[in-house]
């Protein structure tokens, strides 16, 4: 435990990528836990136990369009970058596709949070879940390549660095999220994620220009 550590605490590439991932975690957990207060009998739309299950269909579609149509695209542009440059291949050419999740998943929070406070129809906020499951995958995929491909040997202690980050912070944001949704309600609520993952957006391309730089600059030595 302690490489992977160390790992997270020295690498600005890790820790960044494990902040992002656990911002996704959290932000996952605290809708799907809320899922049963906005559309169960209690909630806005009222729908019975097995109805409020089906609507986890929604980002259960985007992880499936994810895997079957962009997960395999990871190498081919990756194969198609380092031709491009000469067959010098690079860990920052996993990391293009990672802007359709960052691009996605404010975009699909906002129109969750929106939809859902005013009350759009249960459609309408369900479409949203796909592009959010979409994007996730989408971020979760390339960041772990990317991790793979920056640390070779230390891959492994890299990407145990940040599943235990993200699965702490993915844990404990639930616990907060739903008196957050109930004092600021689900628009400005959710809007609080969406905010904070639109933040985060510009990291695969900032990564995908300097990612070699900071590489080089910090240069593990354990």
């Amino acid at each position: 435990m302690q490489r992977p550590l160390r790992i997270l605490f020295t690498q600005p590439i890790v820790l960044t990528m494990a902040i992002w991932q656990a911002i996704l975690f959290g932000t996952t957990y605290s809708l799907y836990t809320n899922f049963e207060s906005i559309y169960g009998s209690k909630g806005y739309y009222g729908f019975s136990t097995t109805q409020v299950g089906l609507v986890y269909l929604g980002p259960g579609l985007g992880f499936f369009i994810c895997v079957w149509f962009i997960v395999p695209k990871i190498d081919t542009i990756y194969n198609r970058l380092s031709k491009k440059h000469g067959g010098e291949a690079k860990p920052e050419y996993r990391l293009p596709l990672a802007n359709i999740g960052a691009v996605l998943i404010p975009v699909s929070l906002f129109w969750f949070a929106w939809t859902v406070e005013y009350h759009v129809h249960w459609a309408v906020t369900v479409l949203s879940t796909v592009f959010f499951g979409l994007g996730q995958i989408t971020i979760l995929n390339t960041a772990q390549n990317y991790y793979i491909d920056s640390f070779q040997k230390y891959a492994a202690s890299a990407i145990a660095a940040g599943a235990v980050f993200r699965s702490i912070v993915g844990g404990i944001v639930p616990l907060f999220a739903t008196q957050l949704f109930e004092q600021a309600g689900y628009g400005w609520g959710v809007s609080t994620f969406a905010f904070t993952s639109l933040a985060l957006s510009p990291a695969p391309l900032l990564f995908y220009y300097y990612g070699e730089r900071i590489r080089e600059a910090f240069a593990i030595d354990l």
